[in-house]
């Protein structure tokens, strides 16, 4: 038995939603043909993902120079607190699926919070003498974005940073590989937007099988 975490970065419904409705649909077809599996859903939108904002930091500077829990503001516990059931959750599913549109060239802050409470040294990432090391080497990972724009190929393609971002973070980490399923041009031929979404739905069907 496998657990997928299943990361949604969207704040609206997925009915109004390109990358909700094909990930809700790969979910779908995952679960019919791995029944014994555990699909987890984190809604970064409804859900508590701290930033590393100064009482993070301080408080990990503090927890690293031998100082306690006990020490810390009641807030500061919470935050840190939090990010470790974060990275843990992480840490525990097999199986990532990754939701999202893309903002102005990148995906929601959201998941950029998200993705600084995974990345964490000693958990996923090991810092050596002879260079970086992931330590999540045992998970697969799947990214579903929509866009817009037609950003993986042609004149727009340099202006894709959100899944080549994704794809650093996941070998910095140790990911092995990363598929992805693109939901793009929506917006710039609007006419064609139902085509587009089905030739994702249909791509997130067939890879449900073998995820």
């Amino acid at each position: 038995m496998s657990t997928v975490l299943y990361v949604t970065a969207h704040p609206l419904e997925k009915s109004t939603s390109y990358s909700l409705s094909v990930g809700h649909e790969f979910i779908q077809a995952y679960r019919e043909a791995n029944p014994e599996d555990e699909v987890i859903h984190l809604d970064l939108f409804q859900v508590d993902v701290p930033q590393l904002d100064a009482d993070v930091l301080n408080a990990w500077n503090l927890l690293r120079s031998g100082g306690s829990l006990d020490q810390l503001s009641a807030g500061s516990q919470a935050k840190v607190a939090r990010l470790s059931e974060l990275v843990d959750q992480f840490l525990e599913a097999d199986k990532i699926v990754i939701a999202n549109p893309v903002w102005n060239y990148l995906f929601p802050p959201v998941l950029k919070a998200y993705i600084d409470a995974i990345c964490v040294a000693g958990k996923t990432v090991k810092y050596t003498p002879e260079g970086i090391i992931g330590l999540a080497t045992d998970k697969k990972l799947l990214h579903i974005q929509a866009s817009g724009s037609v950003l993986s190929e042609g004149p727009a393609a340099g202006f894709e940073f959100s899944h080549r971002y994704l794809t650093a973070i996941s070998q910095f980490i140790g990911i092995p590989s990363i598929e992805v399923i693109y939901i793009e041009g929506t917006g710039a031929k609007p006419d064609q937007a139902p085509a587009i979404k089905e030739k994702a739905v249909q791509q997130a069907l067939e890879l449900a099988k073998s995820f």
